[in-house]
């Protein structure tokens, strides 16, 4: 087989960018979900592994238990959080790489239980998954 020639001007074809949603555990898996992706540290209460249908689960990637516990949720910690998350990720650049190579050009949904999706760890991945390497 031979590879295609490429001319002055001709383009590489682009990459299809990624689409990553957030969703909570205990909603619906659909078909749109794409890749499901479990990123809490611990198992979300009540579920089955039938039920909530992930295709991964990055534990190292989930914030540590005493960053999690310090945060509490609470809105004005949510900055700090942000930045001691990113600290925490920058140690496990490996793992973060092997995730963004996974979901890279396809359609991805992060799953968390948290209850306030925007106040979480879940917002702050998906940012770096996002971010041109």
């Amino acid at each position: 087989m031979t590879k295609p020639v490429r001319t002055a001007g001709s383009a590489r074809p682009k990459r299809r960018a990624s689409t990553i949603a957030i969703k909570r555990a205990y909603d619906k898996p659909e078909p749109q979900d794409g890749i499901r992706i479990l990123i809490d540290r611990l198992w979300p209460r009540g579920l089955t592994k039938a039920k909530l249908k992930i295709d991964a689960w990055p534990r190292a990637l989930s914030p540590s238990t005493a960053l999690r516990k310090w945060y509490g949720h609470e809105p004005g910690r949510f900055a700090e959080f942000r930045r001691r998350y990113r600290a925490e990720l920058d140690e496990h650049a490996d793992e973060l790489e092997a995730l963004r190579a996974t979901v890279r050009g396809r359609t991805a949904t992060l799953i968390t239980a948290t209850r306030e999706v925007d106040l979480s760890h879940a917002v702050v991945l998906r940012e770096i998954l996002q971010r041109k390497k």
